[in-house]
């Protein structure tokens, strides 16, 4: 079916001869189909290779993120028989099952559900990818917390209190033994199911706490019995090979597993000494789920115009804004996607580097022994480059080779920590950079904020006073008429009424009259009146389109961006 479904897609232009080659090749890595492997590398949307095989086959489509399955259907095939053909139950109707599959061609797959169900199977398309998740969602196994619990709460685990006398090889036995082996493995499964960013572990005085920021926020999970503190954080640095012997200094690793299917997913390991224990952030990194795509990142038409012509100039520098958690990676890794090609020298220094992108060269940074941001560019300056991405300018040092680097035939991306994009002007200026060379060296400024998006299947309409709105900085005439949404809460939200993540953005193109200002010294308020002047729409403005629009809601707007 693979070879006659790319050719067909070849000869509906839905796809080129070189991306079909580019997914055959992932195919032959990965052992991926090649429907599969053409979404998973953005190379056609989920609903167009749906909708094409809904035609091709004759058999109508489903979008299974919007549909709510019934526990009665779900029963009727087990979980082992839909992984194997990659198939779900969707509803009965008399004596029909519907089925949705990813290759409507699979008769082997028909004949043994009919075998097994007895019932006559009517089928529809769905993507596989739609398959795979609702499978992971529908047949997730349901965590007892208090069973796990009873189990650890046993006197066959046992840590000593007092950190300094401990013997490492007991604590490494008790790290070991099967139920907080079990239980960490389980915190890890568990963050990946529910959809985590970072997972907490935090010892306090009477309490141990586990904690998941999902869509940027914290939920707390469970509390461990707190004898077994040490031995849980014990666990975990085994896994990603730190010192279990130092517990007085901060300590950084990875783990790396594999789930489910194949899929691997590192986390990012900080151990940190706290008053009661050690601490442990792990932040995941799910390549799966990076988002390259510059159109489906949050940017409004405009913004993307002006993002788009930043990154494709011959030189300059391009600075992206925003608070630890907003999406200035994401940004700065599609950037550099879109600019990757084999004419370009691309390199990249990273404080860690969290994804890997073939064709480009990504330093990782390590202050111990020297290899700081400013070390790494002028490295980079010996290594005939074309486009450099330096993580975060942090300094005067670092500030002063990036501008040169932009001044001198490059095209340099970067980070800074500012709270808006005209702001960033007076950090530049307060590190000690020259405002001549801050003007003769930025072409954009890009300042960003996640907003978590209205749960689609929960979403329902509310109604909300014009004044509110109006208050919030929507001009009347649109508070007139703007339906607000809000998420109800369901379980594809875990009852939180929201699901994923958008980006809200600021974009301030460096123009000359923004230049004129900067030279004469005025201030970041009048610099963000001037560039609103010129067209600039504000992190405010971008929430409140993003509200209009029923993507997200008002509390959202209010948090993740200031008012004007």
């Amino acid at each position: 079916m693979s070879e006659r479904l790319g050719e067909l897609l070849v000869r509906e232009n839905l796809i080129s001869l070189s991306q079909l080659k580019s997914a055959q090749d992932h195919q032959r890595k990965s052992g991926d189909k090649l429907g599969y492997a053409l979404t998973k590398l953005g190379l056609i949307g989920q609903k167009d290779l749906t909708n094409f095989l809904s035609k091709q086959y004759g058999v109508p489509s489903i979008e299974l993120a919007e549909f709510e399955i019934d526990e009665d259907v779900l029963k009727l095939i087990p979980k082992d028989v839909c992984q194997q053909h990659l198939v779900v139950p969707v509803n009965r109707a008399g004596g029909d099952l519907i089925v949705a599959m990813s290759d409507p061609s699979n008769i082997y797959a028909i004949d043994d559900i009919k075998f097994l169900t007895g019932y006559n199977v009517q089928v529809v398309v769905a993507s596989e990818e739609a398959i795979r998740a609702a499978i992971e969602r529908y047949y997730a196994e349901k965590v007892d917390y208090e069973k796990i619990m009873g189990e650890l709460d046993s006197d066959d685990v046992e840590v000593a209190e007092e950190a300094a006398e401990e013997d490492v090889i007991d604590l490494q036995r008790s790290s070991e033994e099967a139920p907080v082996v079990k239980l960490v493995n389980l915190i890890l499964v568990d963050a990946i199911k529910k959809g985590a960013s970072d997972i907490h572990i935090e010892p306090y005085e009477k309490s141990f706490r586990v904690r998941y920021r999902v869509d940027g926020v914290l939920y707390e999970i469970m509390n461990p019995p707190l004898k077994l503190r040490n031995a849980i954080t014990s666990r975990i640095k085994i896994m990603s090979s730190l010192d279990i012997a130092e517990r007085r200094l901060p300590q950084d690793g990875r783990i790396k597993i594999k789930i489910s299917g194949g899929r691997e997913m590192d986390f990012r390991v900080s151990v940190m000494p706290t008053l009661f224990g050690e601490k442990v952030v792990m932040r995941l990194l799910d390549k799966g789920n990076l988002q390259l795509d510059m159109t489906k990142l949050g940017f409004e038409v405009n913004q993307l115009g002006d993002f788009k012509h930043a990154i494709h100039q011959p030189y300059g520098m391009v600075l992206v804004t925003g608070p630890t958690g907003s999406g200035k990676t994401t940004s700065l890794y599609s950037a550099l996607s879109e600019l990757n090609k084999t004419s370009e020298n691309i390199s990249t220094a990273e404080d860690p580097v969290e994804f890997n992108l073939p064709g480009i060269n990504q330093c990782q940074m390590n202050d111990g022994i020297g290899l700081n941001f400013a070390a790494a560019l002028r490295c980079f300056l010996r290594q005939d480059p074309d486009i450099i991405m330096v993580g975060e300018i942090r300094d005067y040092e670092t500030a002063e080779i990036a501008v040169k680097a932009a001044l001198t035939g490059h095209l340099v991306l970067s980070t800074l920590h500012t709270n808006d994009a005209p702001s960033t002007v007076h950090r530049l200026l307060n590190m000690g950079v020259e405002p001549f060379l801050v003007t003769a060296s930025v072409n954009a400024i890009v300042a960003q904020r996640l907003a978590r998006k209205i749960c689609s299947e929960c979403k329902e309409p509310i109604k909300v006073e014009t004044q509110a709105l109006i208050d919030l900085g929507l001009d009347p005439e649109r508070a007139n008429s703007a339906q607000i949404y809000k998420g109800a809460g369901c379980r594809n939200c875990n009852d939180t009424g929201f699901k994923g993540r958008v980006a809200c953005y600021e974009v301030m193109p460096f123009k000359d009259e923004l230049k004129d200002f900067v030279l004469q010294g005025v201030s970041s308020v009048e610099l963000k009146r001037e560039a609103i002047r010129l067209g600039m729409r504000t992190l405010r403005q971008s929430a409140l389109s993003k509200l209009v629009e029923g993507i997200t809601t008002i509390s959202e707007v209010v948090r993740c961006s200031a008012a004007d």
